[in-house]
């Protein structure tokens, strides 16, 4: 099945699904660029770990059999009576993996230019915000040009000076330009946009088409099969829901 939507289908934003959404966009963009830039760059698929935390059940035998001792048991000569505690969870670490790409010089391995897919944990508070926004910085700081490609609805968008008016955005930071950057905005109704890959100064740069590679993936992992279009959507206002309805009303569930 095909995409059923002219440009980001908004239901491989969902949390269960985006993980994998990001690492085929991640492999197919680098197979897009490669054949471009071959044989004086390549293309690597780098990672990015840091440690979160997360609020897990607490489960196992010892809290079961604590829970069913009575007071007598554990203090036999005592009569009073143990109060029922109220079962919670608490924050354990967790190790998340976030994957982006490095455009290198093969002579060199010099990194040229660093392409990052936003995740939701990226535009949420938290460390995986704070593990990206210090990299960002670093990258901005630096002579390797950035691209952020942001197709996700929900959270906050990565700080420019000047504000965002559409939910979605693809951000070009060449690095003998800023603080000045080329900013792409579209929104449900509207095509991803293709953009250019910044090399070195003079050379040809290759191009993205985002929108064929978004459509390609979907179909080829049949995304459809792990969506129901039925569900509603958040955030989304009234007018925007009676569009996204117009665009499902026909796809099989």
């Amino acid at each position: 099945m095909h995409n059923p939507f002219p440009g980001m289908n908004p239901y491989l934003e969902q949390p269960g699904l985006w993980t994998q959404v990001h690492n085929r966009l991640i492999v197919a963009i680098a197979d897009e660029i490669t054949p471009q830039v071959a044989p004086n760059y390549r293309v690597s698929i780098e990672e990015r770990v840091y440690t979160t935390t997360e609020a897990v059940a607490l489960v196992g035998i010892a809290d079961v059999l604590v829970a069913q001792r009575t007071d007598q048991e554990l203090h036999p000569a005592s009569t009073a009576q143990l109060t029922q505690p109220r079962r919670v969870r608490v924050p354990l670490p967790a190790e998340v993996t976030e994957r982006f790409l490095e455009v290198r010089l093969v002579q060199t391995n010099a990194v040229v230019c660093v392409i990052e897919v936003l995740s939701p944990k990226n535009k949420q508070s938290g460390d995986g915000r704070n593990a990206y926004a210090a990299k960002r910085q670093k990258i901005l700081g630096s002579a390797t040009h950035l691209i952020e490609i942001d197709l996700l609805r929900g959270g906050s968008a990565m700080p420019i000076a000047t504000s965002t008016r559409k939910p979605y955005s693809i951000l070009i930071s060449r690095s003998g330009d800023r603080p000045d950057a080329a900013l792409y905005e579209f929104d449900l109704p509207e095509p991803i946009p293709s953009f250019p890959v910044p090399l070195q100064p003079g050379e040809p740069e290759p191009v993205v088409i985002l929108q064929r590679i978004v459509d390609e993936i979907y179909t080829r992992a049949r995304f459809d099969l792990a969506i129901d279009y039925r569900q509603p959507l958040k955030p989304i206002t009234a007018e925007e829901a009676a569009w996204v309805a117009s665009i499902v009303q026909g796809v099989e569930v």
